[in-house]
């Protein structure tokens, strides 16, 4: 148990250890007591958790972590003196709380850091006590992270670790020897501490910077990490940690008579201190255990007790209708997040100050003591390599520099120095009307809009800094605003800011592997680069209100004109986010082999142009949401309807008729299969109708026959064949058996059961009777030897089920899991079925909330409502499906009966909704 000489080190208690019996010379009687006394120390912790939560809901969150503390701190004495022969001390042993615990707060289920300081060498006496004290935390359920140490070995480990050096830093006297403790905390001030804060201060930004990256770079993930993320609990603690340690300070309100911060920045120190301690103290309470993300399936639950919910008996608002409950806490907690950045850059602004050296500045450390400044043009200066102001009357004396600022930083390709941001922080009654409309501000903005560097920094400089947001007002509106959803990684506002960066690397090249179209598209669109940027900047602008494509459009006519656009370029912006939806929707739920759609499509979208840029603005969208979300198969459906809809637009759709056109497949497939003796060759081309010959490409359809024929020689009625595509991410699996309507349902069920989620299903019929089905499933591994065994095991999986060797419902059962998060989540569901789309199939569209199965219930529902399933389309976005069906009755017609239609609606929401009696079709 004893670790001298090592870091502190939180360790479970292992069963072997807890049944060893002590060491040392302990006192029995102390043994004796403090066994009888275990009992009713766990009811006082059980006791003191209840009530901290009573105080959580009256006082706030740093009331309740103190108050946690301090019921700690009395167990932990009881136990140390009861265990040090009657309290008497006589090794003269010091016991100090360090870490989270050293600063006097804990969550209710936060580890607890102890180090046990030794006057001189170890004894047995003294390794039995802290043995026993151990032990005694850990049958009451504790996590201990704890050292054993002399005072010499404390200095030489801080001297040498910056963990060690923290929680010294923050040490705080329990029990045992006082004086030890002076001791220790006096040299360890002049022997560690004297000469060595701009030291300290680097290495703990940089630790933060390295934190930030491992646990996510960006403050506004939507589930975000309450402790460890940017903009969280540990970063107000690094301040504290460097003020304590540069400014000798033990109270944060110190801070405010070294000029740090200003009394109100301090007040909104403690305010984002609090909020953040509730959050995460609800959390712990909530989860039962130690939780630092705030992960969706508690977000709701938590808004609520912090007082984000509706008065009693008003219900939440629908999706899309203003803030529900969750984002309205959400939106609280990132503008908190926020203040954490505006305070850290004030904080280290003071700092440089006094050191008159550069500590941190956006991510960036300097090693030099000496001043270097370089005067620039206007009211700036090169400041050690940053962008800083030449006086502090520079942004009153003209508002226009607030944009020069960052524009000089951009041209410079350097930082900006804190001083100028905390000025800048502070003068934010200069952006009004006036400066909105100034021209020169406007014409800076749209360079640092469409800068050739890094458009992307500029932006979220400018986010982070407050300034974006003022500038344009209805950017401010959606700042920090959360979509309560499991497919946006983002807040609108950063989601903006990333879609912009993937139009700066488009344009510079740097994604032409991930797409190649847009990629060679971009220099045609070089004279419109100016409105397609502010168009990717603003899609989302008016993201609360409930058609937020059209309200944002109606902002863009408003906003662009104020930006210096011409009348052209406004209306140019305003359709392309008016309709930023509509190729990605058309590409993910239509059938893009249906010239209806093609046709539809191209009415709405008219010229050339238009469809260049809406795919650019597409693809930005997609890629902007977060990790994971774009993938090679999105990247093929969005080429396929952009080249079909170009070849239509300008004039090159062939207009032959459909029967002369499936004549014209047929023959190719017969020349294509020249090889073949002639019975053979015919016999094949025989089995395919002209939906098949006319939606299949040929390629596929020569893989089809040599399966075909491999499946009739070795004499197989059921057989699956498999096909990887890594560049559009999607594994082809083949389905041959005999035609069974409710086949669809068994292999999605199939899928979902392996672990394959479908994307698309191609589904024919041959002549013969049986069913040829394409499957296509998200790829899952990169090589494609590990992509190829896991989609056999997915056609075996599948053969199983439809050959009666597995149970469907066993299988999905024993092997799929629900995500995690996704009982927070409640979508209406609705089933809509037109006929407009298309003009052979009538299009079922179901919307509704995933579960494992899903679409196994849906297309077996569909088969046994006596519909032929022609093709479906299926897309997820996080939590919500859409999934979208072409069907016929079973003698090929659309579905126009009025009754019919009614009854297949109210049999879909059924199956949406989890089979449940109530009704809800969608009209």
């Amino acid at each position: 148990m004893d670790d001298r000489g090592a870091r502190a080190v939180k360790t479970d208690k292992p069963e072997a250890a807890a049944r060893r019996p002590p060491r040392g010379g302990g006192s029995r009687a102390a043994e004796a007591s403090l066994r009888a006394s275990a009992p009713g120390l766990k009811e006082k912790l059980t006791a003191g958790r209840r009530q901290a939560e009573a105080v959580l809901k009256e006082s706030g969150g740093r009331a309740c972590a103190e108050f946690l503390s301090a019921e700690l701190d009395t167990i932990v004495r009881a136990l140390f003196e009861g265990f040090d022969a009657g309290g008497r001390n006589e090794s003269g042993m010091s016991l100090l709380a360090v870490g989270g615990y050293g600063r006097g707060t804990l969550a209710p289920h936060s580890d607890i850091d102890l180090l046990f300081v030794l006057p001189g060498r170890q004894t047995p006496d003294d390794h039995a006590q802290v043995e026993r004290v151990l032990y005694a935390l850990w049958d009451l359920g504790l996590k201990v992270g704890h050292a054993t140490r002399t005072v010499e070995e404390c200095l030489k480990l801080s001297l040498s670790d910056m963990t060690v050096r923290t929680a010294i830093l923050e040490a705080r006297h329990l029990g045992g020897s006082k004086e030890l403790f002076e001791r220790l905390m006096t040299r360890f001030d002049r022997e560690v501490v004297a000469g060595t804060g701009g030291t300290y201060a680097q290495e703990k930004l940089a630790e933060r910077d390295e934190r930030h990256r491992r646990v996510g770079e960006s403050r506004y993930l939507v589930e975000p990490n309450v402790k460890d993320g940017k903009g969280g609990l540990r970063d107000l603690q690094t301040l504290f940690w460097i003020g304590k340690y540069f400014y000798r300070v033990r109270d944060g309100s110190e801070l405010v008579e070294k000029g740090v911060f200003t009394a109100d920045e301090y007040r909104r120190f403690l305010r984002a201190e609090d909020f953040l301690w509730a959050v995460r103290c609800h959390m712990h309470v909530l989860a039962g255990k130690a939780e630092e993300r705030l992960h969706f399936d508690i977000q709701r639950e938590i808004a609520s007790r912090m007082g984000y919910g509706r008065p009693e008996g008003a219900e939440d608002e629908e999706p899309g209708m203003g803030f529900s409950v969750v984002e309205r806490f959400m939106k609280a907690y990132f503008l908190t997040a926020k203040e954490v950045g505006d305070l850290t850059r004030i904080f280290c602004a003071g700092l440089e100050a006094e050191q008159a050296k550069p500590v941190w500045g956006l991510g960036r450390f300097f090693r030099s003591r000496r001043p270097r400044v370089q005067k620039l043009d206007g009211d700036f200066l090169l400041d050690n390599g940053r962008v800083n102001i030449a006086d502090e009357n520079a942004f009153r004396r003209d508002p226009v520099n607030m944009l020069r600022l960052f524009w000089t930083a951009d041209r410079q390709e350097a930082d900006i120095h804190p001083d100028a941001l905390k000025l800048l922080t502070r003068s934010w009654s200069l952006v009004d009307r006036r400066l909105r409309g100034n021209t020169e501000a406007n014409r800076l903005f749209l360079d640092l809009l469409t800068s050739e560097r890094d458009p992307e920094l500029n932006l979220r400089r400018m986010n982070e800094a407050g300034l974006l947001g003022r500038l344009i007002p209805a950017f401010g509106e959606i700042t920090a605003m959360m979509q309560f959803s499991l497919y946006h990684h983002y807040t609108v506002d950063e989601h903006l800011i990333r879609c912009v960066g993937v139009l700066a690397e488009l344009e510079k090249g740097g994604s032409e592997d991930i797409h190649p179209l847009s990629h060679s598209l971009m220099p045609d669109l070089r004279h419109r680069r100016v409105p397609l940027y502010v168009a990717v900047l603003l899609h989302d602008v008016a993201k609360s209100s409930a058609d937020h494509s059209t309200a944002g459009a109606a902002l863009a006519r408003k906003i662009c004109p104020a930006m210096g656009l011409s009348a052209e370029d406004s209306e140019t912006v305003a359709w392309l986010i008016e309709h930023h939806l509509l190729m990605s929707m058309t590409a993910q739920t239509r059938d893009l082999t249906d010239r209806k759609t093609i046709d539809d499509f191209a009415g709405v979208v008219q010229t050339v142009e238009r469809l260049k840029l809406l795919l650019v603005l597409t693809v930005c969208d997609i890629r902007g949401v977060g990790p994971g979300v774009w993938n090679g198969w999105k990247g093929q459906l969005l080429r396929t309807l952009y080249g079909e809809t170009e070849l239509l637009l300008t004039g090159g759709f062939s207009e032959v008729s459909r029967a002369a056109r499936a004549a014209d497949a047929r023959e190719a497939l017969e020349a294509a299969l020249a090889d073949w003796d002639e019975p053979a060759r015919k016999a094949l081309v025989a089995l395919h109708y002209d939906n098949y010959l006319l939606s299949v490409d040929l390629t596929d359809q020569l893989r089809h026959a040599r399966f075909i024929h491999e499946a009739e020689e070795g004499g197989k009625r059921l057989a699956t064949a498999v096909e990887t595509r890594r560049f559009e991410a999607v594994t082809v699996i083949t389905v041959l058996a005999p035609d069974h309507p409710r086949l669809l349902s068994v292999i999605a069920g199939a899928c979902a059961a392996a672990g394959g989620n479908i994307v698309s299903a191609s589904i024919f019929t041959t002549t013969d009777g049986r069913a040829l089905d394409t499957i296509l499933i998200a790829r899952e591994f990169d090589r494609d030897e590990d992509e190829s065994r896991r989609a056999e095991r997915v056609g075996r999986l599948i053969e199983d089920v439809l050959s009666g060797k597995a149970r469907l419902k066993d299988v999905i059962a024993r092997r799929a899991r629900p995500k995690r998060g996704a009982r927070a989540f409640s979508i209406t569901p609705q089933a809509v079925i037109r006929n407009a789309l298309s003009n052979r199939f009538s299009v079922v569209e179901v919307t509704g909330l995933d579960r494992p199965g899903l679409l196994s219930e849906i297309t077996g529902a569909l088969s046994d409502l006596s519909l032929d399933i022609a093709s479906a389309h299926i897309t997820t976005f996080g939590e919500k499906v859409v999934d979208t069906f072409y069907v016929t009755d079973l003698t090929g017609a659309k579905i126009e009966n009025p009754a019919r239609i009614q009854a297949i609606r109210e049999r879909l929401v059924s199956v949406l909704d989890g089979g449940s009696p109530r009704a809800h079709a969608a009209t």
